[in-house]
């Protein structure tokens, strides 16, 4: 290789490959797709500490090579087949960007299901751990979550659900967009990345989102009216090939599945949950922020809006009435232990 070569080759060399201080061999590592920055709550409290901790546990027998801020690829939409091409080994996967890949997990976005992102996100990782999901064949499912439920964030006032008819709102989801339009608005499907321009040049005049992207995203900068309607969760999963994890040695997988799966679930709840915790008090010690609690009789008026999106959802097919009674049976368990 001459002079010219090795310095490319160098310089085109992540700074995540010399993790824990070790450079492994080259048929170890593993490439990390981030869509998002690295600045983002997951990368730097879930997705770079796991990498970190199974290089360690690994002797750097395994290394994850981390690309944040779309390194491999920018589309939210394409990261699932990133995986499974090969242009990534594991990738930060929002299912829903990815219309129709993931139609089982739809029934995670159903409006109005649940209180927090507890529920939601150990709801998610059951339904995975037991096989009911059936959108995963081609991959190793190295988490699976759920977000707290989406609140609407506008750049003008929003006092009740009425205020909401007519306006264009961002949304996240295909069951997101239903439920906006339960509620009179005019939903405009959009990924995180892309709301604060939109918002800025008069295409919507707010979004969905849950407190972690909020201001990761800049979000906080275009909006200032706040409502705390609880909507839907959006589904989130980090995906690796399962081709490329089967392959990989005994040792690995062992590491990988330890620090994976139920210790990674509770690693997010425990981080986003402050997170989202610190980012509303943050919210509300803004004096020009308008923050909004509906009332009871707003959150059961939205309740009565929601039910039927969800029905409609669930008299499809007989397949989306056994994932909504498999979605139930696990809420109902977790709210059961909440109790205990």
């Amino acid at each position: 290789m001459d002079r010219r070569k090795f310095l490319a080759t160098a310089a085109a060399m992540p700074a995540a490959a010399m993790l824990g201080g070790k450079l492994a061999r080259a048929e170890d590592h593993l490439k990390w797709a981030v869509f998002t920055p690295d600045s983002e709550v997951t990368f730097r409290t879930v997705m770079k500490p796991f990498a970190e901790t199974v290089q360690r546990e690994t002797d750097s027998a395994v290394v994850f090579d981390l690309f944040p801020n779309g390194a491999l690829g920018r589309n939210p939409g394409q990261q699932p087949q990133m995986v499974i091409d090969g242009v990534a080994d594991v990738a930060w996967v929002v299912q829903s960007y990815s219309p129709g890949r993931f139609p089982d997990t739809e029934v995670l976005e159903l409006p109005g299901l649940f209180k927090d992102l507890r529920e939601s996100s150990l709801v998610a990782a059951r339904l995975n751990k037991r096989k009911v999901l059936n959108d995963y064949g081609d991959f190793y499912v190295i988490g699976l979550w759920g977000t707290a439920p989406y609140s609407i964030h506008t750049n003008y006032p929003v006092n009740s659900i009425a205020d909401l008819k007519g306006k264009t709102i961002r949304a996240s989801s295909k069951n997101e967009s239903a439920a906006l339009r339960a509620f009179g608005a005019v939903p405009i499907g959009m990924p995180v990345t892309e709301i604060p321009e939109a918002i800025s040049r008069g295409t919507i005049s707010g979004t969905t989102s849950h407190l972690s992207p909020f201001f990761d995203f800049g979000l906080d900068r275009v909006t200032n009216n706040h409502f705390f309607i609880g909507l839907g969760v959006v589904p989130l999963a980090v995906l690796m090939n399962k081709k490329k994890f089967d392959a990989l040695p005994e040792t690995a997988r062992a590491a990988i599945e330890r620090n994976a799966g139920d210790a990674l679930t509770m690693k997010w709840i425990e981080s986003i949950t402050s997170y989202n915790a610190a980012n509303l008090e943050k919210l509300k010690s803004n004096p020009k922020n308008k923050v909004v609690f509906p009332s009871q009789a707003e959150l059961d008026e939205a309740q009565r809006l929601l039910a039927p999106v969800r029905d409609e959802w669930v008299a499809v097919s007989d397949r989306h009435k056994e994932l909504k009674a498999a979605l139930d049976t696990e809420l109902a368990a977790v709210r059961g232990e909440g109790k205990g």
